[in-house]
């Protein structure tokens, strides 16, 4: 079933009074089909109506839905002065645009003579599927009309239907031969066709007109005062001379994947002269296309499909203008027809086509740049272009100047002249356009770098399986070498790894990492990168050392008793141990009984142990490579009683809570002792100190090793005063005197505590 378009008709007051009319269609509910068939491209001719403001406004008319419109005029190298501007209603959401300016400083052709009926037009711009349209164009001067070209018209572009993809997503199936109605009668308006353009009055009905144009094979593109709506005819060939088809020269770098014609559906009897040829290619131009940047890349097949139309229905051309397009995908299509390995003629850079190629990027990019995707694709179709002639894309071409004219910049070229350009140019450098958009031109440099190579901002960025200590890494042996690049990969051929300047591993240009195993000894590991034209970069190489033995507890760790309170569930202990390794030491944990990590350097630790009972301290030792060991040495810390010495002279028996036991010894007989035998590798006497407190002398094994003080200022219990211990666990004695200070002479022993 056909869905039929109906039209309401409406006119709106606009500034200085004048009056624009504007029509909406609205669709019938008959649901469409999953299916849709095949639809051609169509475009719309809408002549502009003269008011007495000045202005030239679009007349009531009705189209069904389009997609891309533009503003054209008598006079191919007539420019416009003055401004164009277009809204248009959604017909998805039923809401009008913003007022939107057509860019009206368009090249015009160089060959003027030879282009029959073709028009001065503005670039087109993708409005998205619409079915309502607004249009005004006013001189510079903004108070007449005079000095505005004859045959004004908007053009409206409907994209059609051609490819698959399209088929299954359309969701209408239109009546061409209901696209556009200009009849006697105006059907009755459904709600939604009383919408209203922002915030102007509803459209009132006006008188109709009482023609009834048709599609048709002809129509006459004569200015009137009265609005008409023709369809634009499918142009005549015209007999031209066939050009030689030059052999197709390869290129130093691969083709990138490019859309066909045929792949987004081009209407080939829109084109039919034959195609003309340069000698060669020996510079880019890169443009963009204006419009928005908000469409679907599913829709860039209908985008390039309604270019096409414009340029060659519209503007009269014969194909094309550009000779490649891509949208923000970065997907490539085929502009103009005749090979995309050969040196096309195209009509993209005014003064400029005959030693050039044109890309154009889809979309407006004054504000923003293009995406990564879309330069990539730019920098890829370039480089393999001027690959085909042996040149590099960031070196600098004179091209002879076909046209007298200025660039944006205000250079003034002169035909016949030679000027020097880069071989990647924006169209503003060689016509006074904004083309490609302010924030597009300043990414040229980067697609430079990025077609010519060497791949750009090649960087290690890690090394999994190796650690870095100081400025060298150590690993194992088995290490993977990660990298980032600011070049994208598909520019890339392939990426090396290279240990001591020898390729052990190769990826593709998209990789980011690649693993290799080290032989045993210190090396060099890079990274190098070849761009798709043979540069190389390198990274900085890598110091890798290749580690695989364990590091060792040269001296196994210890407990031995430290100074400090001494309880029945803490007594301080030194826990002391070396570890060291053949390459390089990164830590020491302690597992147990409690857990605590220190740095290579570190050999000791103070901790509390619990007496009584037997407890195993597991260290790990590890080096940066990775390798560990581990020692686990078992220590009980032991307090002997007072009760348990042998005692000689006077002591007396002391009862506190803030004794070990509840109980001490204390003495002021010069001479008096106690003596602990034990079997133990350190030992410490634990005494009570004050203001009043004597003097001892220890002697170990018999022999007299210290004389002890335990004056203090504050009065301290449990004190381990003085310690003493030995490389290994043997039987010991330890026997202390009182010395008998003067004024003084009293001490206090709370026991002895060794380890065993």
């Amino acid at each position: 079933m056909k869905r039929r378009a109906w039209l309401t008709l409406g006119a709106v007051v606009l500034g200085g009074g004048g009056i624009a009319t504007y029509a909406v269609a609205s669709p019938s509910a008959d649901a469409a089909r999953d299916v849709q068939p095949k639809r051609p491209v169509k475009v719309y001719d809408l002549t502009l109506k003269s008011t007495a403001t000045g202005k030239r406004e679009l007349p009531r008319t009705g189209t069904k839905e389009f997609s891309l419109l533009g503003v054209s005029w008598t006079g191919v190298t007539r420019p416009l002065e003055g401004t164009a501007q277009v809204r248009t209603r959604s017909s998805a959401t039923g809401e009008w645009s913003a007022w939107q300016d057509l860019e009206t400083n368009i090249d015009p052709p160089e060959d003027p003579e030879e282009r029959s009926g073709a028009r001065g037009a503005s670039e087109p711009l993708w409005v998205g599927p619409s079915d309502g349209v607004q249009a005004q164009v006013v001189h510079e001067d903004g108070t007449t009309s005079a000095g505005l070209p004859k045959g004004l018209e908007v053009n409206l572009v409907d994209p059609g239907i051609a490819t698959a993809a399209e088929q299954r997503s359309a969701g209408d199936d239109t009546d061409p031969a209901a696209f556009a109605v200009d009849g006697t009668t105006t059907p009755t308006p459904t709600p939604t066709d009383t919408s209203t353009p922002d915030s102007t009055p509803a459209p009132t009905p006006t008188s109709t007109p009482t023609s009834s144009p048709t599609e048709s094979d002809s129509a006459s593109s004569s200015p009137t005062d009265t609005a008409t709506a023709t369809v634009s005819p499918t142009p005549t060939p015209t007999p031209t001379p066939t050009a030689t088809v030059p052999t197709a020269p390869p290129s130093t770098v691969p083709e990138p994947s490019i859309v066909s014609r045929a792949g987004w559906g081009a209407d080939e009897s829109l084109s039919p002269d034959p195609s003309e040829y340069n000698a060669d290619v020996k510079a880019v131009f890169v443009h963009h296309t204006d419009g928005t940047n908000d469409y679907s890349c599913a829709d860039s097949a209908a985008i390039v499909r309604g270019i096409y139309a414009y340029h060659t229905q519209t503007n009269g051309w014969n194909d094309i203008g550009y000779n490649f397009l891509v949208d923000k995908c970065g997907t490539i299509f085929e502009g103009r027809k005749g090979g995309v390995d050969l040196p096309v003629l195209g009509a993209h850079t005014y003064g400029w086509n005959r030693e050039s190629t044109g890309i154009a990027v889809l979309g407006n990019y004054t504000d923003a740049g293009a995406s990564n995707a879309a330069l990539t694709s730019v920098a890829r179709i370039a480089a393999w272009k001027l690959g085909q002639y042996g040149v590099d894309p960031n070196s600098t071409v004179q091209l002879k100047a076909g046209a007298t004219q200025r660039n944006l910049a205000g250079t003034s070229f002169t035909a016949g002249s030679l000027y020097t350009f880069n071989r990647i140019s924006g169209h503003r450098d060689g016509y006074a356009t904004e083309c490609p958009g302010t924030s597009l031109y300043a990414q040229l440099p980067t697609l430079r770098a990025w077609a010519s190579g060497p791949v750009q901002g090649l960087k290690l960025t890690s090394l999994t399986g190796a650690t870095l200590s100081g400025s060298t890494y150590y690993s194992k042996g088995a290490i993977t070498a990660k990298w980032s690049a600011t070049t994208p990969g598909s520019l890339i051929s392939k990426v090396e790894l290279l240990v001591d300047g020898k390729v052990v591993a190769t990826t593709s240009g998209t990789a980011t990492s690649a693993s290799t195993t080290l032989t045993a000894g210190t090396h060099k590991v890079a990274v190098r990168a070849v761009h798709q034209s043979g540069r190389t970069a390198t990274t900085t190489a890598l110091t890798v050392a290749t580690d695989t033995a364990a590091p060792v507890f040269s001296t196994t760790p210890k407990v031995t008793l430290r100074t400090g309170t001494v309880s029945t569930t803490a007594v301080p202990v030194t826990l002391g141990w070396k570890a060291t390794d053949s390459q390089a030491m990164k830590s020491v944990s302690l597992l147990s009984p409690t857990t605590a990590t220190f740095g290579p350097t570190t050999t000791s630790s103070s901790r509390t142990a619990k007496p009584g009972t037997a407890s195993t301290w597991s260290m790990k030792a590890y080096d940066v490579a990775g390798n560990t060991r581990t020692s686990s040495p078992s220590y009980t810390p032991m307090i002997l009683q007072e009760t348990s010495a042998t005692r000689s002279g006077s002591w007396t028996t002391r009862s506190s809570t803030s004794y070990l036991g509840g109980k001490s010894y204390s003495s002021g007989s010069k001479g008096a002792s106690l003596t602990w035998t034990f079997t133990g590798r350190s030992a410490a006497w634990v005494v009570s100190r004050a203001s009043t407190s004597g003097q001892a002398y220890v002697y170990v094994d018999g022999t007299k090793v210290a004389t002890v003080d335990l004056k203090s200022s504050t009065t301290a219990y449990r004190q381990a005063i003085w310690t003493k211990s030995w490389s290994s666990s043997a039987k010991h004695t330890v026997k202390i005197v009182v010395v008998g200070t003067s004024g003084r002479p009293t001490i206090t022993t709370d026991g002895l505590v060794y380890v065993k």
